[in-house]
């Protein structure tokens, strides 16, 4: 079960806009520095909103790191490998069951 957003998506929009909209506005403004002044105006815990701003400039490919298609991607690659393991092992267990069965120098 997805954990419940807090926030939600226009808050995180408009809020990740007025960060970049100040620090445009003050080049020497720190992105730290703008997410404890917009996070507290608009009612956003500044660590959230730094997560989201940071995430936001992957995806934009202005910073480096693992974009949020790329990290939703490596989820499900390693699901099904989780899956395919698990059939792999029931397989296993299967064939061995199968040739004891079906080896003629067992005496059953």
């Amino acid at each position: 079960m997805p954990a419940r957003r807090k926030y939600p998506p226009e808050l995180r929009e408009r809020a990740m806009r007025l960060v970049a909209e100040a620090r445009k506005e003050d080049p020497e403004l720190s992105l730290n520095q703008a997410v404890i002044r917009i996070g507290q105006r608009v009612g956003v815990n500044p660590d959230t909103l730094r997560g989201w701003c940071k995430q936001a400039q992957i995806d934009a490919g202005e910073r480096p790191g693992t974009t949020t298609n790329e990290a939703q991607r490596i989820k499900a690659l390693e699901a099904e490998v989780r899956e395919l393991k698990r059939a792999n092992e029931i397989l296993l267990a299967a064939s061995s069951f199968f040739a004891r069965e079906l080896d003629p120098r067992l005496p059953w």
